[in-house]
């Protein structure tokens, strides 16, 4: 069988900035991606469906038999029991949302693939799932996806042992330590869920650390931060400061004091030192954020709420966010007093105003960020940045550029 992990359109526009740089089941929502719990329950390897700009780095691959799934469907074993048993054009379904379609027939794009999916017979599916509609569900979801990845990750292995004796571990069958990780003088408590320390990640002095918690490959957390609980800190991430509830996608940083609460920054992003995010109204009303789908803020219905930054923004020292603050793709903020609650993606400012962040320059630094980690900047990655710009630059005139 042939695995497709497919962008419903809808939900593709309602997970921006994040799905503007990747496909929805590359989202990281507790220790893996989508596609990581995917691939551990298929064992096998999917590809994608998702939008043109994107297909070179993420792939369709054609196969006779195909199983199409949901991108933002986050998968359980008993939901593969009901997969197995679909014919050939039939779909899954729960309620509005398509959850897979099996069929004989390849589609190249999203567009196709959903006229199919509307013309197929239909079962209902009657569990319970998790699927990722809007980007705060990714740390509403967060700390329940860590606890289920870490059930599968951590299965029949074995941790390795912690050896300094100045850490102080509470609950430690709950504490899973990956090859190579190193931790001094910490405090791991993972009496409110499971802490995951993954491989040669780092755990430096003076770290207060609360479950549910993950810090994945390569990554660092810094002297003396403090993590509230139902944090992910994806691979190759330098962090520090307060942090609740946040998910780090990867490749970025947040390394100095600061707060940053109910919230999601994604890849090669820099936080710079003392910025603070606020999470919650001083009036402790609901919170509203700036949906993509709508073209203006929506009221999220939610009491906490911070900041969704999309891959390769920038801020800089004291910069101040307020509740359900969004930014785009490449944006550089700046400056004293509060940014807009939306920076769309290519800004270059502040509460004063923005300017187009001209794109020579934006991939000049994502290239150097790359190479600072070792990485390549690909032709496949530059295609996508300047295919963000150009969806952002067509806009400017209409969301407030100089």
């Amino acid at each position: 069988m042939n695995y497709l992990l497919f962008d419903d359109p809808t939900l593709r526009m309602s997970l921006m900035p994040f799905t503007l740089t990747r496909p929805i089941a590359e989202l990281r929502c507790g220790i893996a991606t989508i596609s990581q719990k995917w691939q551990h329950l298929l064992n096998a390897t999917p590809s994608y469906i998702t939008e043109a700009y994107l297909q070179d780095k993420f792939p369709g691959i054609r196969s006779g038999k195909n199983l199409y799934i949901n991108g933002a469907v986050c998968p359980v074993e008993p939901l593969l029991k009901v997969l197995d048993k679909l014919k050939a054009g039939e779909k899954l379904m729960q309620g509005d949302t398509c959850i897979a379609l099996k069929t004989d027939d390849f589609f190249e794009d999203t567009e196709k693939l959903m006229v199919a999916i509307s013309q197929a017979k239909g079962k209902e599916f009657p569990e319970p799932l998790t699927v990722i509609r809007q980007v705060y569900d990714l740390f509403i979801q967060n700390g329940a996806q860590i606890r289920y990845d870490f059930h599968w990750l951590t299965k029949g292995r074995e941790s390795v042992p912690i050896t300094d004796k100045h850490t102080s571990v509470y609950n430690p069958k709950e504490v899973f330590v990956e090859e190579g990780a190193v931790i001094i003088s910490a405090v791991l408590n993972a009496n409110a869920g499971p802490i995951y320390i993954g491989k040669n990640a780092e755990v430096q002095e003076g770290s207060l650390v609360r479950g549910a918690f993950a810090i994945c490959e390569g990554s660092i957390l810094h002297m003396g931060s403090k993590m509230r609980g139902d944090n992910t800190i994806g691979p190759y991430c330098k962090v520090g400061g307060e942090i609740t509830n946040s998910v780090f996608m990867g490749y970025s940083n947040k390394a100095h004091e600061g707060y940053l609460g109910n919230s999601v920054i994604g890849e090669w992003c820099n936080i710079g030192a003392d910025t603070n995010t606020s999470n919650m109204k001083n009036d402790y009303g609901s919170i509203k954020i700036w949906s993509y789908a709508e073209n203006k803020l929506v009221n999220t219905g939610l009491q906490f709420c911070g900041l969704m930054m999309g891959d390769h923004s920038k801020a800089g020292i004291n910069t101040m966010f307020n509740t359900g603050s969004v930014v785009g793709v490449s944006a550089n903020i700046f400056g004293g007093d509060f940014p807009p609650k939306f920076v769309p993606s290519f800004s270059w400012g502040g509460a004063k105003g923005l300017e187009v962040y001209q794109l020579e320059k934006a991939l000049d630094v994502a290239e150097k960020a790359l190479q600072r980690r070792g990485k390549t900047f690909e032709a496949a990655d530059k295609k996508i940045l300047e295919h963000v710009f150009q969806l952002t630059h067509r806009s400017n005139k209409r969301i407030g550029f100089k």
